[in-house]
């Protein structure tokens, strides 16, 4: 790679001549990290003009610092960043203007401090990944996924990579969320009645931010997907937590002043309760006569590998007051970030409008390329083979927990990537997870899923998403004599 020589610049309060400030920028630049071993720098000629000195002042400035082993000279190919020259491992720039902001005084509202957890960015280099939420590389289509995004780069595909979508969607992606996902789901809509989002976390978030506001209330399960949370807070809304139950999420618990319902009801998050056809036809009929807004977080509907999924609740409204949102984030990839919120056609309009003042569109060649990978079919083929390992590796880590003595708090009707645990009462799993690490066991503590200051300790998430079935067992087993050693401490 090379040095671009725009990143040269002499400070004209600098002591010394030109040929030793040269020499110095040169160094500082080695020894910062910014100049990596073995990128080429300007050539002589191109460094003087940029800089306006001669050229033989570069030239005496490169001649010293070959000789100081900074630079290797390759014949006619020009000047390098030696091998030899001490480049430290990370890049941190040597000059930085002192930051003399007030920074708490400056802001109007702050959005860290929430409670989604850190989750290491490191996670497959662990030997028992039980982590949620992380694409398996192995399950992955990466060459049909190519093959789609070299089409999607094709002359007859130029408006949807070049251009400026404004605040619509690419039509071909919608088409086939209209036309097969939501089918699947029993709900029909127009393609004014659906928008594509970053994912079903930015679509929950323009769903708050129109929904939302400090004189209304949202009604959210207990425990539920901690950035849901944090999303529903910064809208400096009134919460009101609801403890879930075998179930899911109880309808006559609702306070009568809600005015907007979050619900998980097909797999709740993280206990992973399915709720009965009775009690979703019970909470929309408490919406209704609340006259709440209810929105439905239907992620993980296509990982149904025990048994077919139940109807979604935006099926079963014939009052248009389901807000439907779905993902292809778990079911593709987590790094895809694509979403779909599903609305009547005014509450799509005011979102599409806030989307467009935000990110305008998700990348055009982004969504032709999913809507080339949904519509030849290798989604559905990706589908079956997840399905049939997660089942697969399911059965693994049922049969290790119960082998072990661990217990299941709750799991899936129908499937899923993930089991809720309980762990002994007295056990803080926040802990656990933090020295299970060092053993190579990921783990989820449960507590960041609750509200409130007195928060179960003992519960936490396996996932099987991103471990193999051969490895199951002895990570579980870990697990299991962790908590053995906690009892026989306290």
């Amino acid at each position: 790679m090379a040095i671009s020589v725009e990143t040269f610049f002499l400070n004209p309060d600098a002591q010394g001549t030109l040929q030793a400030q040269i020499q110095q920028v040169v160094a500082e630049g080695i020894l910062s990290g910014r100049f990596h071993r073995g990128e080429k720098l300007p050539s002589s000629r191109k460094l003087a003009n940029h800089l306006g000195v001669s050229r033989i002042t570069v030239t005496l400035a490169y001649t010293e610092l070959l000789a100081n082993d900074y630079l290797t000279s390759r014949g006619r190919s020009g000047y390098f960043v030696s091998d030899n020259a001490p480049v430290p491992p990370v890049y941190a720039p040597s000059h930085r203007t002192p930051d003399r902001v007030d920074w708490p005084r400056a802001f109007c509202r702050t959005f860290t401090g929430g409670d989604t957890p850190h989750k290491p960015g490191d996670w497959h280099s662990y030997r028992f990944p039980f982590i949620y939420g992380q694409a398996d590389p192995t399950l992955f289509d990466h060459a049909n996924w190519r093959l789609c995004a070299l089409r999607a780069l094709g002359q007859k595909d130029f408006t949807s990579l070049t251009g400026d979508y404004y605040d619509q969607d690419d039509p071909l992606l919608v088409e086939f969320i209209a036309r097969h996902t939501l089918p699947r789901r029993g709900i029909a809509a127009r393609p004014e009645e659906i928008l594509i989002t970053m994912g079903a976390q930015n679509a929950l978030w323009l769903t708050a931010q129109v929904l939302l506001d400090s004189t209304r209330k949202a009604a959210v399960e207990d425990p539920c997907y901690h950035a849901l949370r944090d999303i529903l807070r910064q809208s400096g809304c009134q919460l009101a937590p609801l403890r879930v139950d075998a179930d899911g999420l109880p309808p006559q618990e609702l306070p009568s002043d809600t005015d907007v319902i979050f619900t998980t009801p097909s797999h709740q998050s993280p206990t992973t309760a399915t709720m009965p056809l009775a009690r979703r036809r019970a909470l929309l009929d408490r919406a209704r006569e609340l006259d709440a807004l209810i929105v439905e977080d239907d992620y993980e509907f296509e990982l149904a590998f025990l048994a077919a999924p139940s109807p979604s609740l935006k099926s079963l409204d014939s009052d248009g007051r389901v807000i439907y949102v779905g993902s292809f984030s778990k079911s593709l990839c987590p790094g895809l970030r694509l979403g779909y919120i599903v609305g009547s056609e005014p509450f799509i309009r005011q979102a599409r409008a806030l989307r467009a003042s935000v990110l305008r569109h998700p990348p055009g060649h982004l969504q032709r390329t999913a809507a080339y990978f949904l519509s030849l079919g290798h989604f559905d083929a990706q589908i079956r083979r997840m399905s049939k390992a997660l089942h697969e590796r399911r059965q693994v880590i049922e049969k290790a927990v119960s082998d072990h003595g661990l217990t299941i708090a709750g799991r899936g009707v129908y499937g899923g990537s993930s089991l809720w645990m309980q762990a002994p009462e007295e056990t803080d799993t926040s802990d656990c997870m933090r020295v299970l690490a060092k053993e190579g066991v990921l783990i989820e503590a449960g507590a960041p899923f609750f509200a409130g200051p007195d928060r179960p300790t003992h519960f936490y998430r396996l996932g099987y998403s991103s471990i193999s079935s051969a490895r199951i067992g002895e990570g579980i087993g870990k697990i299991s004599r962790h908590f053995a050693n906690q009892r026989l401490r306290i």
